[in-house]
């Protein structure tokens, strides 16, 4: 797999009938290596080591109903109480992050709700805060820590 724009992580990786899969360690299972997967796995490493997001409060894979169809969000991060907080999409790394990408997490979201939106394909990333008020996204320098995203839930 390609090099991302992420800190390195040491990922599990195995064959099985000549096919890679990688471990999911929020799933607690291998998942079939596709370039999306190997975006999504450095990623949640890098928040769980460098932002300090509590792993028993992210899931990959959220099921979630938009206009009487089944979606899944790629990964959702709650607060202490259970309230999602964050939704990641990912991309594979050959995907431009466009406005296409944009719309798919805004129409998750409008199930959802979060305060925090974040979209990667390994090479650039984009989070932006939700302002609800002014019916607004505000783009941020960087992704921020879980306790920088607690201390906005709690206001």
């Amino acid at each position: 797999m390609i090099p991302l724009n992420l800190p390195n992580s040491t990922l599990k990786i195995t064959l099985r009938d000549q096919k890679k899969f990688i471990w999911d360690r929020l799933r607690k299972k291998f998942v079939a290596l596709t370039p999306e997967e190997w975006v999504r796995q450095n990623f949640i490493e890098f928040l769980i080591d460098h932002k300090e997001y509590p792993e028993t409060l992210m899931n990959n894979e959220i099921a979630v109903r938009l206009n009487g169809m089944n979606k899944r969000c790629d990964s959702v991060v709650f607060d202490q109480t259970g309230k999602p907080v964050v939704i990641i999409e990912y991309k594979a790394p050959q995907i431009t992050i466009n406005q296409n990408v944009f719309d798919q997490i805004v129409r998750y979201n409008m199930v959802l709700q979060v305060p925090y939106l974040i979209v990667s394909n390994g090479l650039s990333h984009y989070c932006c805060e939700v302002d609800y008020q002014n019916h607004r996204c505000n783009f941020l320098q960087d992704i921020p820590t879980f306790g920088e995203i607690a201390k906005r839930v709690e206001k």
